[in-house]
């Protein structure tokens, strides 16, 4: 059920509007405002609450639903569970008025537009566009991999804990809160941060990969960001950066190299499920 769930959720997202209808993320930051705003409990109490808590329920649900017709009253809650733990936003529409700016050779607009819609900001041009081959590069893994991943590999618990995560990460007012679920985050992202950078290394240029990331592999403090960003930019031999098409082009080259990525880990899946 879990590989049907997968190609569901592609089929989804490629035809309709179903996302931007089931990520609302009201309720859960209600619960992240009153439990911020509560008594001052310990920060890893908070995070329990913010997490556990509707994985907890969420695994109840599911316990439920296990016996009635053999379980498949569970796909639809697996769907809308692993759709809402994706990534939030458009991806490519979000990069839009930079691609165009940096093709006009337009710098300035390049830095506002950067800034505003992404929240990068550089000293140069070329140190910009790296950056955002960067922001490109991870949130296709967060919003994406990593999500995938946990659902493939631990069920939909999972995900849905990633997101939260990743929400908690992106709105906790609270530095201590924020702190406990940044440490956390890292732990789940550390494997599949090297599963994906491996996978670029079969889908592109394998020495470069090899060669850039293989003394990081097992480096616990290395950001999973940096590292994805890194396997990333060597699997696809980029030029150095460069103002109008070329530099748009190589956002596309990275873009393709995610989705040649994500087929061998769909095909990888196909194949552990026909040897179970």
């Amino acid at each position: 059920m879990s590989f049907l769930v997968l190609l569901l959720v592609l089929w989804i997202e490629k035809f309709s509007g179903w996302r931007r209808r089931i990520q609302q993320d009201g309720l859960w930051l209600n619960l992240l405002g009153r439990v911020e705003d509560g008594s001052a409990t310990a920060p890893w109490s908070r995070l329990l609450v913010l997490v556990l808590l509707p994985v907890a329920l969420l695994g109840v649900l599911l316990w439920l639903l296990e016996p009635i017709a053999h379980g498949w009253l569970a796909l639809p809650v697996h769907l809308v569970v692993l759709i809402y733990s994706l990534g939030r936003g458009d991806l490519l529409a979000a990069l839009g008025p930079f691609r165009d700016a940096w093709r006009r050779g337009d710098s300035q607009g390049a830095y506002h537009v950067a800034e505003r819609d992404l929240g990068l900001v550089a000293d140069e041009g070329g140190q910009l566009l790296h950056r955002v081959q960067g922001y490109l590069l991870w949130q296709g893994f967060q919003g994406f991999f990593a999500v995938i991943f946990w659902y493939a590999l631990l069920g939909p618990l999972a995900a849905l804990a990633y997101r939260l995560l990743a929400l908690t990460c992106e709105h906790a007012r609270q530095p201590a809160l924020r702190e406990r679920a940044v440490q956390v985050r890292h732990g789940l992202d550390w494997l599949p941060a090297r599963v994906l950078a491996l996978s670029f290394a079969l889908v592109g240029n394998f020495s470069a990969v090899i060669r850039t990331v293989l003394h990081e592999l097992l480096n616990w403090d290395i950001p999973a960001a940096r590292l994805v960003t890194q396997a990333g930019q060597a699997a696809d031999d980029l030029p150095e950066p460069q103002p109008g098409e070329v530099g748009v082009a190589s956002l596309d080259q990275l873009w393709q190299l995610q989705i040649r990525a994500a087929v061998l880990w769909y095909a990888g899946l196909a194949v552990w499920i026909l040897l179970l």
